[in-house]
């Protein structure tokens, strides 16, 4: 098993950027509390060093992660990119009002991806 550990490709964490610079994820993250933002970074972090173990999947290539802090719940919604799905593509940023993602938040998220696939895909 150690081995596959060494093996695995190393997982890293890019946002979701617009075509004029806009950062959702990040302006989503930088919106809520220190305790907040530390929740969301440690669930984050998890992912990327643990895989999809504690993400749910959503539909499509679109998981979630979710955070919690004190009487409140945040998910970000994520895509795998990469030939080893070694990039965490953060798409959006919510705070968990209901049991299920609003069917809206996730076709954001497929929207978003699109929009980055296309445009990482072209050339400068």
């Amino acid at each position: 098993m150690e081995s596959n550990a060494r093996n695995a490709p190393k997982r890293r964490w890019r946002d979701y950027q617009t075509a004029s610079g806009r950062r959702p994820v990040k302006e989503f993250i930088s919106s809520l509390t220190d305790d907040e933002a530390a929740a969301v970074a440690a669930a984050m972090k998890d992912i990327r060093q643990n895989g999809h173990v504690n993400a749910h999947h959503l539909r499509g290539d679109i998981y979630e992660v979710i955070a919690s802090s004190s009487n409140k719940a945040f998910r970000v919604l994520y895509a795998t990119e990469g030939k080893q799905d070694q990039i965490l593509l953060a798409l959006n940023g919510i705070t968990k009002k209901t049991r299920t993602v609003p069917g809206q938040e996730i076709r954001l998220a497929e929207r978003r991806l699109r929009d980055w696939r296309t445009r990482s895909h072209q050339s400068p």
